[in-house]
């Protein structure tokens, strides 16, 4: 150990040790040992850690951490296949689980899990390619959170059009529609908006949504209203995810989250008030 001379600054982190050079911020002296280098002089050990742990970690341009992958798309993707797959074994799983809106009211988690039963193999392939196209370029720009409550909520949009553009006594209330639809094009919504938000192309997705919804209006036994409903529902929140202050973009999606669920909720309950 080095011996201090009289009235020679010594390290607190180390007394006895003489230390000539001094932290930058407190000003206290720093020997080699506990000297952690800065862009301008050095810091002490303390300094440096009191820093790091201020430092904001990495983030993408809509709030989420790098590096997350796309857990959440392949998980949706899983349990449709999973559900498809029981719907062989289960054929009453399609009419015990789509969405209908004679039984809205009094078996509301239909308005979701529709969302994961389909209608035939070419039905799944697509919404299944588009969730994966989509889902691998939007989860890692929002994070899990965002993508999630987005496409939940964009299903929901699609059940609840469906609801609201049925007129009871007809063969639409009846009707028992499924599928992931209403949740593919609120990330079709989703892609738009944020490319508009960024300045980015956006032609391409324009063509997809305009091919998509002339399938939707011109083919058989597709349901434009729950997609109509879905890309809402989707646009609605992604506009809140993409222009969220930088400072508060956690709180005012929350917000825009709850909001839109509770708006959504609302317009069911009204429906349900007014047949």
């Amino acid at each position: 150990m080095t011996q201090s001379l009289p009235d020679a600054p010594t390290c607190p982190r180390h007394p006895g040790t003489v230390a000539y050079v001094s932290c930058q911020r407190c000003d206290r002296p720093v020997c080699p040992a506990c000297q952690v280098p800065s862009a301008v002089g050095v810091h002490c050990v303390d300094c440096a850690r009191a820093a790091s742990s201020r430092r904001r970690g990495a983030r993408t341009v809509l709030g989420a951490t790098p590096g997350q992958g796309s857990l959440v798309s392949t998980t949706l993707i899983g349990l449709c296949l999973v559900t498809y797959g029981a719907q062989f074994v289960i054929p009453s799983l399609t009419t015990q689980l789509g969405f209908a809106p004679v039984v809205a009211v009094v078996e509301p988690w239909r308005f979701l899990t529709t969302a994961f039963l389909h209608g035939g193999i070419m039905h799944l392939a697509f919404n299944m390619w588009a969730l994966w196209v989509l889902g691998g370029s939007l989860e890692p720009l929002l994070g899990r959170w965002r993508f999630t409550s987005l496409y939940l909520l964009s299903a929901l949009g699609g059940s609840t059009a469906i609801y609201w553009l049925a007129s009871p006594g007809t063969d639409a209330w009846w009707t028992v529609t499924v599928g992931a639809s209403g949740a593919v094009f609120g990330l079709f919504a989703t892609m738009f908006i944020i490319q508009r938000r960024f300045g980015r192309d956006t032609s391409q997705i324009v063509v997809l949504l305009v091919i998509n919804a002339a399938i939707s209006v011109m083919g058989a036994n597709i349901s434009w209203q729950g997609h109509l409903g879905g890309l809402l529902a989707g646009g609605a929140l992604a506009a809140v995810f993409a222009w969220a202050p930088r400072g508060r973009r956690t709180q005012v999606g929350l917000a825009g989250t709850v909001g839109l669920a509770v708006a959504l909720v609302g317009l069911i309950a009204l429906r349900a008030a007014l047949v």
